[in-house]
């Protein structure tokens, strides 16, 4: 299961860190852009590596917008069921950079340790010779090389930003693809349109590779139709090939052939049924007769997945709002995560109202207005704040302008414990949502360890 590492629980940080720290800040220097999608310099830099993206384990690779992390949560609880080795790589980190390479091990898998991912980056460094690249390329490129000295039955491999030009898509074999919902995001580097979007997304697919598909809007289908026509992928489509859905408080998985009656899954949240889908007819593919109920019920009531609308547990927060209080988390930052959470707390208000305030933070390079729209008449008020150490965050003020303009209460506060505070000068207990961005989730997941 998904664990971040000792130093988000607030144990005391090894010496050492400064250490990977120091390389990720020289590594940044590397390239002018955070941001420049592209092949030719990874594929450079991994034959000078020796190729270890021929060398990993049967990997299967995850694109889309939304569900991409919940549903590689969920396909790694479920190998883990079945006694499976699983690598996983996903970005960006909550806390610690460690958190984006999970190693396997005899014990269980686990962040990469920090000598470890300092060797990598090392060696990665030493081959790459100074030459031009982005931080996620040559991050990726250790991560391969982490990954393929290390025995694993499986790599669970999220793409960083499309599928096309992403970096993880050098791997030319993998044992499965999967597309997640396709939304609007990332405008100006995967293009405006869902059709554009998709274009990108299906990038991923590989000939005569399965390829599992969430439910996708007419426009992105067409475009993920087509590109698996061209290059000989066999598709599994959510809602076509496969159904999902909550019936009688059980989750209902069927096929044409088959039906399945699990138990809801642990991540909160309706969407989460159609990743738990996703997830189930991925480890079907992948894992075929071996696949049984007893761990895909495991897989599914295990599953962790750190600020994905996650109910934090009493902590170093929970000092500055009343008691009673809940604290939600979550680092959906887009329309359709914000349609998602929103759906959510509508549902948690159904079986026990209380008053619902959100506290929001978002970078502005995302549609604010878009996000915060579905929350209208379903909050008492929105408090906004900066991200601390995000050039490219909102300021408060403006981003309550933002709200405002969608018919929300809305009021800047300079920091989340401000907003906690401000909240619980209300009368009853309130159920307070922190959202709008991973590095405002990173943010809070610190501050409520007490680091």
């Amino acid at each position: 299961m998904t664990s971040l590492p000792d130093s988000a629980r607030g144990a005391p940080p090894d010496p050492s860190e400064v250490m990977s720290s120091t390389l990720l800040e020289r590594l940044k220097s590397l390239h002018p852009q955070s941001i420049d999608l592209s092949l030719g310099r990874i594929e450079a830099l991994l034959h000078r590596l020796g190729n270890p993206q021929d060398r990993l384990p049967p990997v299967v690779h995850i694109a889309g917008t939304n569900g991409k992390g919940s549903t590689l949560a969920f396909v790694r609880a479920i190998a883990e069921a079945l006694s499976k080795q699983v690598h996983v790589y996903t970005s960006p980190h909550l806390v610690d950079f460690h958190e984006r390479i999970v190693l396997a091990g005899p014990h269980g898998a686990a962040p990469i340790t920090e000598d470890r991912l300092v060797d990598c980056l090392e060696r990665t460094e030493a081959a790459n010779g100074g030459a031009l690249i982005t931080l996620f390329e040559i991050t990726t490129a250790a991560a391969f090389v982490a990954f393929s000295e290390a025995p694993a039955d499986l790599l669970l491999l999220e793409t960083g930003l499309g599928g096309r030009l992403d970096a993880t898509n050098m791997v030319k074999k993998p044992a499965l693809t999967i597309i997640t919902p396709i939304g609007i995001d990332h405008v100006a580097f995967l293009g405006d349109t869902l059709a554009k979007i998709a274009g990108e997304k299906a990038g991923i697919m590989k000939p005569g590779v399965p390829c599992v598909i969430g439910r996708q809007e007419p426009e992105a289908l067409d475009v993920l139709e087509a590109r698996a026509a061209v290059v000989g992928a066999p598709l599994h489509v959510a809602g076509r090939d496969f159904d999902t859905f909550e019936q009688h408080g059980r989750l209902i998985f069927q096929t044409t052939s088959r039906l399945l009656d699990l138990p809801l899954p642990r991540l909160a949240g309706r969407h989460q049924i159609d990743n738990a889908g996703l997830a189930i007819a991925a480890a079907s593919v992948v894992f075929g007769d071996a696949l049984k109920q007893r761990a895909l019920e495991e897989g599914l009531t295990t599953a962790q997945w750190p600020a994905r609308l996650e109910r934090l547990a009493v902590g170093a927060l929970h000092a500055y709002a009343s008691e009673g209080t809940e604290i939600w988390l979550d680092g959906g930052h887009n329309e359709a995560g914000g349609q998602a959470v929103a759906s959510t707390l509508a549902e948690l208000d159904e079986r026990v109202p209380r008053p619902v305030h959100v506290i929001w933070g978002m970078m502005d390079t995302k549609d604010a207005q878009r996000f915060i729209a579905p929350f209208k008449g379903l909050v008492e008020r929105v408090y906004t704040v900066p991200i601390p150490g995000e050039p490219n965050a909102f300021d408060a003020g403006p981003l309550a302008e933002v709200a405002q303009a969608a018919g929300l209460d809305a009021v800047p506060a300079g920091s989340v414990q401000e907003a906690l505070l401000r909240s619980a000068s209300g009368e009853a207990p309130a159920r307070v949502l922190i959202c709008g961005s991973l590095y405002l989730a990173g943010h809070v997941l610190k501050l409520h360890s007490g680091r």
